[in-house]
């Protein structure tokens, strides 16, 4: 059972920056890690992936505004957020799975962009 904790949600003007990262409870180098975000009254939405050896991919909305990295010596994925509009406000959740499906989640970290 892996646990993950997000952190680094805050409040935030539009066009500024932020970082959230995801602390597991054991080493993640067998997992894929992603970040999925959930807005008001929304569905939860894929946002990110980082596969085992590195393979990034994005939802077309944040592609090239948010980067998913992993540290797998700090069993810590991260997601930088850059050029923040007011439609990233959302909970951000991290997960973690192993083939085919997400196994694990985290409790989620608020972000909220204002102008």
């Amino acid at each position: 059972q892996v646990r993950l904790a997000e952190s680094g949600g805050a409040s935030v003007q539009t066009g500024g920056s932020l970082r959230l990262s995801c602390q597991a409870s054991e080493y993640i180098s067998d997992y894929f890690m992603g970040w999925f975000r959930q807005a008001p009254g929304k569905e939860r939405e894929w946002v990110a992936r980082i596969d085992t050896i590195g393979l990034t991919y994005y939802e077309d909305s944040v592609e090239g505004r948010f980067t998913i990295s992993k540290d797998n010596s700090k069993k810590t994925s991260y997601l930088q957020m850059s050029s923040l509009k007011h439609e990233d406000t959302a909970t951000y959740y991290c997960a973690a799975g192993v083939g085919c499906a997400w196994d694990y989640w985290g409790q989620g970290t608020q972000v909220v962009v204002s102008s």
